[in-house]
């Protein structure tokens, strides 16, 4: 299926690695020009080497910053909102998780990811919306998690801030009424990122197991698991690529599920 995304350009934050990467590297098969994000200068021209290399036909750069940084952000906008060829897609996909216990999350802990998972997205979609509702075209989409709806115990925090992601979507929907501009949002069900992929061969190594071993054991102990296994970044990118087009122009304000089946509660 032919997405007609060719001639537009796409903004991916965090996109380096895991979601965001596959997700770019999606919009640009599919004909976008795409901008990619992140912190680490190294990583980032890595990334963009890698997409150049594997679409050609399409204009591939880079943006350094910090996600985490109100400021870098902030500046981050304003250089995308001054762009000569505009931003017609935003995808908020940076954010990150961790493991830990509700008592020992500190006041600086929630700050963080709140300005990464949800401020950052907040900031970029304030400066980037009213363009698109100008132009009478564009799309927005967030990446939320299933742990936005199904809060775990030992990741309140990064829940909390999936949950917030959620509402922030669904709020500016309602902005574009009317209009051919679109928000929506995807949740990703257990997804084997490099950041996860990091935590199962670390703990695989701690506990001398074959790290195929660990991943069953984790996805075996969720057991409303459709898909009985870990998603692939891909699979997951693929979805916000088409919501990411004018295919979808019948979706809005939709908190679209990619979770394998894991999700018992109706959205």
């Amino acid at each position: 299926m032919d997405l007609h995304l060719t001639g537009t350009t796409a903004f991916v934050s965090g996109s380096t690695r895991g979601i965001g990467f596959a997700t770019a590297r999606a919009l640009a098969v599919e004909g976008a020009d795409v901008v990619l994000s992140g912190r680490d200068e190294g990583r980032l021209a890595e990334a963009v080497g890698a997409l150049r290399a594997l679409a050609p036909a399409v204009t591939v750069s880079g943006e350094r910053v910090d996600f985490a940084d109100p400021g870098d952000v902030d500046r981050l906008a304003d250089r995308l909102h001054d762009r000569a060829a505009p931003v017609d897609v935003l995808v908020n996909s940076v954010g990150i998780f961790g493991l830990q216990d509700f008592e020992q999350i500190s006041d600086a802990d929630w700050r963080h990811y709140f300005e990464v998972n949800v401020l950052s997205g907040v900031k970029l979609a304030r400066r980037l919306l009213p363009g698109m509702l100008e132009r009478g075209r564009g799309r927005v989409v967030f990446v939320s998690s299933e742990s936005g709806v199904d809060v775990p115990a030992d990741m309140v925090h990064y829940g909390t801030t999936k949950t917030a992601v959620l509402a922030v979507a669904n709020g500016l929907a309602k902005l574009t009424r009317g209009t051919a501009v679109t928000v929506t949002s995807v949740l990703g069900g257990p997804t084997y990122s490099d950041g996860v992929a990091a935590t199962v061969e670390s703990l695989a190594a701690a506990q001398g197991l074959p790290v195929d071993d660990v991943k069953g054991a984790i996805i075996g102990a969720n057991r409303t698991s459709l898909l009985e296994r870990f998603i692939e970044p891909r699979e997951i990118a693929d979805v916000i690529a088409f919501l990411a087009s004018p295919r979808s122009s019948a979706v809005n304000g939709a908190a679209v599920r990619v979770d394998g089946g894991v999700l018992t509660t109706v959205l």
